[in-house]
C-alpha cells in the first residue's frame, strides 16, 4: 500500500531531544537462563502490554502530519516498513543481547507489513514485537541477578579471554546458551572494570546487583505509553534523525528544555547503550564554565551536594537521569563519568557542578587581542568569539532599543578593536552549536554591504531568501572565521555565506552539517516534531550533512564517523539549488595552496600542534580496537601504558614550550583539574594563534601582489 502527500506546514526551527529505552551491561556460570526461570518469580516483572485507544487516534495524527508536512514528502510502502522493523529492532536490542537468531526469523513476518499497519491504525505488531522482546529482556536481568548473588570467589581474570567491544554489526546469537557465554563475559568485565576503578570483587557485585535489579524494577514499570513512543519514533526517525514524536511527559520536559526556565547544569544528554551520555554543553552553561565536562563523556553515577551518596544509573531511563541532575539553583551535583578519551570503563573521574540558569549575558560574545611578530614588524590580530547566535526576543518585541542580541555586541567590539589598531580580525565560532537565523543573517551584514544571507527551501519546494538591507560594512579588513565539529546551524549559514562572498578564509574544522529546519506540531496526545525545511548557502550549496569545508584544514580531535550530521542514521543528503547572485569582495583561491603549505610547515614543529597530532593518532588506535581484554593484568599494563604516554606526550610539550615537567600522572591530573575551569587566553589559544599566522600571511602575500603592481582584492 503506498500513499503520498505534500504540503508546507509552519516554519519555525526547534532542537532535538530524543529518549530511549537503556538496556543493562556487564563472569563465569554454569545455570541457564531456563534453568533459573522455574525456581524465580519472572511473573512478578512481566506484564503483556497493549495498546490503548488513544495511541490509534495518535498514529493517525502522526503519520497525516508526516505525509502532509514533512520536507521530503515520503511514501509509506514495503521499503519504509522493512526500514522501520529494522529500527524498531535496534532501538530494542542494539546490541543484540536478548533476541536470538530464530526469535528474529519469527518476528520477520512483520518487516513488510507494518506501512499497512500504520495506515490502518494498527498497532497489535508493534506491542507483539515489544513483548517479546520484554520477555528475553526480563528473563536475562533475573538470570543476572542469580549470576551476581552466587559465590563471589568463582571471579577468575588470570584467563586470556577477551570481550567484542560493540555488537552492532554482529550476527544475532543462535541459542539462548550462546547468549549465556556472552552475557558472562559482559558481566565479567563489569566486574573488572570496577575492581580496576578501586572496588572490592564484593563491593563490585554489590554494585551490579543493584544496577540489574533497578533495570528489572523499571521493565515491571514498563507502560503502553513507552512501547508507543517506541514504537513511533522507528517510525518517524525513518525519515530523518530530527523527526521525532514526544509523548505527553517528553513534550514537557522538551519544552521545559527550551525555556531554560529549570535550573540545571546546561548539558544536552542522551542515551547510548547502557550509559547516559553527553551530546554537547550549552554555551555560558555551568558545565561549560567548570571546563571539565565534555561531549562523548558517559555518566556513571549521580550524588547531591558534596558528600551524598554517589548513585549508580547506568542502565537507567534518560529522563531518570536527568532528574537526578537537575535541582535547585546554587546547589551541587556531583558526576562520576567516564571521560570520552578513556580506552575502558575503569577510567573515571568525579566532578562537581553548581546548577545554575543560563544568563544571556554569559553567552555574549567576547573580544580578545593577539599580538604576533613576523620579521620584526609587530601585529595585533582581532578576535570575537561567539558562543552561540542569542537574541533577547522579548525585549526586541517591546521595542527596547537597547536590546541585546549577536550582532549588534559585535558591531560594538568591532569598534573597540579598531580603535585598538587590529590589523586583522578572527570571528571564533568553535563548538558554537547555532541559534536565531535572524541574528546569522544580520551578523553577515556586518561585513558586506546589503545582500543575501540565506536560502530556506520549504516542503512546497518554494524557496525563501532571507536578506540583510544594512547598506553599511562595518568591518572590511582581512578577516578569518574559526569553526569546528561542533559548529552546526546558524554557525554554518554564517560561514558559509563569508566563505560563498570571499570575504574570509574559513579555517578549522569540517562544521557539524546541521542543515534542516524543524517545526513542532501539537497533537491531542503529545507533540510532533517535524523536518519541513532546509538551509541552502547563496552559492546554493545546502549546509545539509556536509556542513561548511574550511579553505585550511586543522587536525581535530573529533571523529566525523562519530560527531556530526553524517553520522547519523536517516539524515537527509546534501543537494543544491540554484544559486542567487552575489558580489564577491575578494579572492583567496590563488593563494590558497601557498597558505596552506606554510600552514604546515608551522604547524609540524608548534608544540600544541604536534601534540594534537599525537593525541588523535592515540585516540584513534583506541577507537579501531575491537576486542577488550579480560585478564586484569593485561588490562593494568594497558591502562598503565597510557598514562605513561599521556605523561610523555604533555611533558614534551611542556619542555618544548620551557615549561616545568610533571614528574607523574598523579602530578598532571591534579593540575589539569585545578587549571580546566579557568579560560584559556586567545595567546594561549593554539588554534586562534595560527589563524592570526594565516591572516599575516595574507596581508604579507597580498602586500607583495599589490608591489608588484598587480590588482589587489580582499
Amino acid at each position: 500500500m503506498t500513499l503520498k502527500f505534500g504540503k508546507s506546514f509552519t516554519r519555525s526551527a526547534m532542537s532535538a531531544v530524543m529518549l530511549t529505552f537503556a538496556l543493562g551491561t556487564a563472569t563465569q556460570v554454569t545455570t541457564s537462563a531456563a534453568a533459573i526461570n522455574e525456581s524465580t518469580k519472572v511473573e512478578d516483572y512481566l506484564t503483556p502490554l497493549s495498546a490503548e485507544s488513544v495511541h490509534s487516534k495518535t498514529n493517525r495524527e502522526i503519520v497525516l502530519n508526516l505525509l502532509k508536512g514533512h520536507y521530503s514528502s515520503p511514501t509509506i510502502d514495503d521499503n519504509l516498513s522493512s526500514r522501520m522493523f529494522d529500527s524498531y529492532l535496534k532501538s530494542l536490542d542494539p546490541n543484540k543481547l536478548y533476541l536470538t537468531k530464530p526469535e528474529i526469523k519469527s518476528l520477520q513476518k512483520y518487516r513488510l507489513s507494518l506501512d499497512n499497519a500504520l495506515l490502518t491504525n494498527d498497532l497489535d505488531a508493534a506491542f507483539d514485537v515489544f513483548n517479546q522482546y520484554q520477555d528475553k529482556m526480563i528473563h536475562r536481568m533475573v538470570w543476572i541477578q542469580k549470576l551476581l548473588t552466587s559465590d563471589s570467589s568463582q571471579w577468575n581474570f588470570n584467563d586470556n579471554e577477551d570481550l567484542l567491544i560493540d555488537r552492532e554489526e554482529s550476527e544475532w546469537a543462535l541459542t539462548d546458551e550462546e547468549l549465556d557465554e556472552l552475557w558472562t563475559k559482559r558481566i565479567k568485565n563489569s566486574v573488572l572494570g570496577l575492581k580496576l576503578a578501586g572496588k572490592t570483587i564484593d563491593e563490585a557485585l554489590e554494585t551490579l546487583q543493584k544496577r540489574y535489579q533497578n533495570q528489572l524494577n523499571r521493565a515491571g514499570q514498563t507502560k503502553s505509553e513507552d512501547v508507543f513512543e517506541l514504537y513511533m519514533n522507528a517510525f518517524t526517525m525513518t525519515f530523518d534523525p530530527h523527526t521525532n514524536y514526544l509523548s505527553p511527559r517528553d513534550a514537557e520536559n522538551f519544552d521545559i528544555n527550551m525555556s531554560l526556565s529549570l535550573e540545571g547544569i546546561g548539558a544536552v544528554l542522551q542515551s547510548d547503550s547502557e550509559f547516559t551520555k553527553v551530546v554537547r554543553l550549552i554555551a555560558a552553561g555551568p558545565a561549560d564554565k567548570g571546563g571539565e565536562l565534555k561531549p562523548g563523556d558517559r555518566i556513571v553515577s549521580v550524588g547531591q551536594d558534596e558528600t551524598g551518596e554517589l548513585v549508580d544509573v547506568v542502565g537507567e531511563r534518560l529522563d531518570d537521569v536527568v532528574k537526578k541532575i537537575r535541582g535547585k539553583r546554587d546547589t551541587i551535583v556531583r558526576l562520576e563519568i567516564i571521560p570520552a578519551s578513556a580506552s575502558d570503563i575503569s577510567q573515571t573521574k568525579i566532578i562537581s557542578i553548581v546548577r545554575n540558569k543560563v544568563k544571556l549575558e554569559e553567552q555574549s560574545a567576547q573580544k580578545d587581542i593577539i599580538e604576533l611578530t613576523r620579521n620584526g614588524q609587530s601585529y595585533k590580530v582581532g578576535v570575537i568569539n561567539i558562543p552561540t547566535f542569542y537574541m533577547d526576543f522579548e525585549a526586541y518585541r517591546k521595542r527596547d532599543p537597547n536590546y541585546k542580541s549577536t550582532s549588534r555586541d559585535v558591531k560594538r567590539l568591532i569598534g573597540e578593536l579598531q580603535q585598538d589598531g587590529i590589523d586583522a580580525l578572527v570571528v571564533d565560532l568553535r563548538n558554537n552549536g547555532g541559534g536565531s537565523l535572524f541574528e546569522a543573517r544580520e551578523l553577515t551584514g556586518l561585513f558586506i554591504k546589503q545582500g543575501p544571507a540565506v536560502q530556506v527551501r520549504y516542503t512546497d519546494q518554494k524557496v525563501e531568501v532571507h536578506t540583510n538591507d544594512d547598506p553599511n560594512i562595518y568591518y572590511d579588513g582581512p578577516m578569518a572565521v574559526l569553526v569546528n565539529r561542533l559548529s552546526a546551524s546558524a554557525s554554518e549559514i554564517f560561514a558559509g555565506a563569508m566563505q560563498d562572498y570571499k570575504r574570509a578564509i574559513i579555517l578549522g574544522g569540517q562544521t557539524f552539517g546541521k542543515g534542516t529546519v524543524q517545526s513542532l506540531q501539537r497533537l491531542r496526545h503529545g507533540e510532533l516534531k517535524l523536518t519541513q525545511a532546509k538551509f541552502y548557502r547563496i552559492s546554493g550549496q545546502s549546509t545539509q550533512d556536509k556542513g561548511v569545508i574550511p579553505d585550511i584544514e586543522y587536525p581535530s580531535l573529533y571523529d566525523k564517523d562519530v560527531v556530526g550530521e553524517s553520522s547519523l542514521d536517516n539524515a537527509l543528503p546534501w543537494d543544491t539549488i540554484r544559486p542567487i547572485h552575489h558580489k564577491q569582495y575578494g579572492d583567496f583561491s590563488g593563494l590558497l595552496s601557498t597558505l596552506d603549505a606554510r600552514h604546515q610547515r608551522r604547524i609540524k614543529y608548534d608544540p600544541d600542534f604536534q601534540y594534537l597530532n599525537k593525541q588523535i593518532e592515540r585516540i584513534t588506535e583506541q577507537r579501531d580496537k575491537t576486542h577488550i581484554s579480560l585478564n586484569e593484568e593485561s588490562r593494568k599494563a594497558e591502562r598503565e601504558s597510557l598514562e605513561l604516554t599521556s605523561l610523555e606526550l604533555e611533558n614534551d610539550r611542556r619542555k618544548a614550550k620551557g615549561k616545568s615537567t610533571f614528574e607523574n600522572i598523579e602530578a598532571m591530573n591534579e593540575f589539569n583539574s585545578n587549571r580546566e575551569s579557568e579560560k584559556k587566553p586567545a595567546q594561549e589559544d593554539a588554534a586562534l594563534v595560527e589563524s592570526s599566522e594565516v591572516l599575516i600571511d595574507v596581508l604579507n602575500l597580498t602586500s607583495q601582489i599589490a608591489d608588484n603592481g598587480n590588482a589587489v582584492k580582499l
